[in-house]
């Protein structure tokens, strides 16, 4: 079983123990309040959202929900993003970051703000940036569990496929 089943339970939602006694992930989003693991969704717009991957928002979502309830999912994107792209995916229920700077520095920060302030308790990144390696360690390191979402077979970051406790890839 992989780390992310024996910390969730198998199907990413249940379970108390796992089989030495610790504490799992859904526990532990008992113990804070919470029902289910929080999910924080982070969306590299300028990595994910290319023409050759044909990449679905709600898709992406559906992918991070499958271990918990998503708390937030951000979308980043450039200045020069387009207004109908920004209306689409605040339409499904994304949070749109615009940045005039670098748009992976904004994710990563954000990204590692909420694993340390223990505002989720799974981190998925869907990118095909290794960039967002150490951002995934960092969580890691403070008990969360941790997602790679790939945009595609050829998106995909074998470095940040290898980091994360899961990794998905969307066809």
């Amino acid at each position: 079983m992989s780390l992310l089943g024996r910390l969730f339970g198998g199907d990413g939602r249940g379970g108390a123990e796992d089989e030495s006694g610790a504490e799992t992930g859904s526990t532990r989003a008992a113990s804070r309040g919470h029902d289910q693991p929080r999910v924080g969704l982070y969306v590299d717009g300028p990595n994910v959202l290319r023409e050759e991957f044909d990449v679905d928002l709600d898709d992406v979502r559906a992918a991070a929900e499958r271990y918990g309830q998503c708390s937030f999912a951000l979308l980043y994107l450039d200045e020069n993003a387009p207004a109908g792209l920004i209306q689409a995916a605040e339409a499904r229920g994304f949070e749109v970051v615009t940045t005039s700077g670098d748009v992976d520095v904004k994710l990563g920060v954000d990204a590692t703000a909420a694993a340390v302030e223990e505002a989720i308790d799974v981190l998925a990144v869907a990118s095909r940036d290794t960039d967002f390696k150490p951002v995934l360690e960092a969580a890691a390191e403070r008990g969360l569990a941790t997602i790679a979402i790939a945009p595609g077979e050829h998106g995909r970051s074998d470095a940040l496929r290898n980091t994360a406790h899961e990794d998905i890839t969307l066809d």
